[in-house]
């Protein structure tokens, strides 16, 4: 007979009742691990039995004047099993100013572009913004993942956007201390209430207090804003594509340059945009923030970098961040560039703090697999030891044509293996020069002529043009992974005291005959000021015909070129998609033995010399 039957023998007849009692209590839920991750639990899965919830989070701050500290707008999704079991689960957080509606596409809604360096556009229109959604759903955008496998899912608007009071900022303060003071509340540490403006408390005595953010965009910028706070509770986030400095999106080494697909949009454009907060209170935060702050800090005339962008920088406010953080990226992102995981990425690992990278090679947008997320949140949010703290390779990587959700691991980005190779330039203009690793002397001087009219992809494509200079890499016999961010000196003068300089790294020949993307041959790309050559802070005009030597990054990137290809790196002045559009006729001149090109290159020197022996 073994213990447990004899144990049961020697109880007899005393143990029935309390047998037939315990037969009848119903086994609490809990959330179910297997792998790493968190799994759906069928009795999480009914949303009719869900538990909806709104309600204002009271901040420490007022920005509509009215004198009273402003409330966010909160809902809450949680299963029932937090009401009628007593249930405590960690919450998956997403904030967004986009909840309750966007203005419309008016005429003259965005900067005109159309106008000499130096110069201020014309008057932009202001857009109205008719807030949309009804209570008590902000969003579902978290809910059908997460709930179902144990988590509670809050949603917030950002401030001055839906029921939310304040003004939107753009990047201001309060976008960080918005989503800390509903941090704080699920925490017990802020008041949360019924109503707008009454004073019936709501408690969040369903959660463990644990909370993991995450989203796309200004929604991912958001958890970022967040962790700068270093609030406690906060244990992970998630940033998709994040917005992390202002003057990134909108500026680009002193030069006014837009972001991809939105020409002529800038910080009062995008806070015109979100504005959908209560519309009694518009006017005082259009005077204050859009129609002072705003239009005396963003300067379009010089583009200078100031005390107004880098308030709204975060890598400047990354000191108090303890959470950890999986970022994500695309490659091909030209709205929200890849300089902006990037350089949060890499501050963050100097600062000690768990952080993984995950890069695709699509455009804007595109979360890690889920499984990926999964493991982060069930490891930061209910302790579960599945390795991700411990793994070795910190970075994911989408190689060109794989699938999004199998990436490959590296053991951190850029590659430890890319080391910087130097390329020269050899005179070819009009036409194609060439581009070696062999410094050439007496290559003299080239000219390009600005005009904003030609695309950068027909400018790439030209056989000869007096728009554009393009330098090529013999042809490639074995594939030449790059890795890293490549960087460039152009020793220049302008026939004009101001002018735009945009550059290109593309593959050759061109994508022909096939259904393509045009970032296909684009391998990355830059823009930058001259006028700005010494200082980003302070732009000094160029006097014409002098020589000034302008040094930038162009944006990261991880691409594989593949043998049959050139390396091409074009220069020229106006990008038509994200520069301004000054009169054309600006002479530039390069001085082709002042000029540099280094890329990081897996292998380094000895890789890339491998890979053009044949020729």
């Amino acid at each position: 007979m073994n213990k447990l039957l004899r144990s049961s023998f020697f109880l007899g007849f005393l143990t029935i009742p309390f047998l037939s009692v315990n037969a009848q209590t119903k086994v609490k839920t809990t959330p179910v691990f297997e792998n790493g991750q968190a799994q759906i639990v069928p009795e999480f899965t009914d949303a009719a039995k869900w538990i909806r919830t709104d309600l204002w989070v009271e901040t420490s701050f007022d920005t509509d004047g009215d004198g009273k500290k402003d409330r966010m707008y909160v809902d809450v999704t949680r299963p029932f099993q937090t009401e009628t079991e007593g249930l405590k689960l960690p919450v998956i957080y997403e904030s967004s100013p986009y909840y309750s509606g966007v203005a419309p596409d008016v005429e003259g809604g965005f900067w005109d572009v159309n106008h000499e360096l130096g110069e201020a556009g014309k008057a932009r229109v202001h857009a109205e913004v008719t807030r949309t959604g009804k209570r008590p759903i902000i969003s579902n955008s978290q809910t059908a993942t997460w709930v179902p496998r144990g988590f509670i899912v809050v949603h917030s608007c950002s401030p001055g956007t839906g029921l939310s009071q304040g003004s939107p900022t753009v990047g201001g303060e309060n976008e960080s201390l918005a989503p800390k003071a509903v941090i704080d509340w699920l925490n017990g540490r802020a008041n949360g209430y019924t109503s707008a403006d009454g004073n019936e408390k709501v408690k969040a005595y369903w959660t463990t207090g644990k909370v993991g953010m995450t989203g796309t965009s200004y929604n991912g910028t958001i958890p970022l804003a967040a962790a700068t706070t270093g609030v406690k509770g906060l244990e992970v986030i998630i940033p998709i594509a994040p917005n992390t400095s202002y003057y990134h999106y909108y500026r680009s080494n002193g030069l006014v340059r837009s972001p991809g697909g939105y020409l002529g949009e800038d910080v009062d454009v995008l806070y015109d945009f979100i504005h959908s907060g209560d519309e009694s209170k518009r006017a005082y935060s259009n005077a204050t923030i859009r129609d002072t702050e705003m239009k005396n800090g963003q300067d379009r005339i010089t583009g200078d970098y100031n005390d107004f962008w880098a308030g709204r920088d975060y890598l400047n406010h990354m000191k108090p961040m303890k959470a950890a953080m999986l970022m994500a990226h695309g490659f091909n992102d030209w709205n929200v560039m890849p300089e902006h995981s990037y350089r949060i990425y890499k501050k963050a690992k100097e600062m000690g703090l768990e952080t993984s990278i995950y890069y695709h090679q699509n455009g804007h947008g595109g979360q890690p697999p889920l499984e990926m997320m999964n493991k982060w949140f069930t490891h930061y949010l209910f302790g579960i030891d599945n390795g991700i703290q411990k793994e070795e390779n910190k970075a994911f990587i989408v190689r060109e044509n794989d699938d999004v959700s199998n990436p490959t691991t590296y053991k951190d980005y850029p590659n430890p293996e890319a080391k910087p190779v130097s390329f020269y330039l050899t005179k070819g203009a009009p036409k194609v020069g060439g581009l070696s690793t062999i410094a050439s002397s007496s290559q003299g001087k080239e000219k390009l002529v600005d005009n904003y009219s030609f695309a950068g992809e027909s400018l790439a494509r030209a056989e000869n043009t007096e728009h554009r200079l393009l330098y090529v890499s013999p042809k490639l016999t074995k594939d030449v992974h790059l890795s890293g961010v490549p960087k460039i000196t152009i020793k220049l003068a302008s026939s004009k005291p101001a002018a735009n300089l945009s550059v290109w790294l593309v593959s050759l020949p061109w994508n022909e005959g096939r259904a393509t993307k045009i970032t296909d041959n684009i391998i990355t790309r830059g823009w930058a000021d001259p006028q700005n050559h010494a200082s980003l802070r302070k732009g000094e005009a160029m006097i014409p015909g002098k020589f000034y030597e302008v040094s930038f990054d162009l944006q990261p990137d991880d691409q594989i070129i593949k043998k049959g290809q050139q390396i091409g790196l074009m220069i020229f002045s106006s990008d038509k998609e994200f520069t301004l559009h000054p009169e054309p006729g600006t002479e530039l001149t390069v001085d082709l033995e002042g000029t540099q090109l280094t890329l990081p290159i897996v292998g380094g020197e000895k890789a890339f010399s491998d890979a053009i022996s044949n020729n």
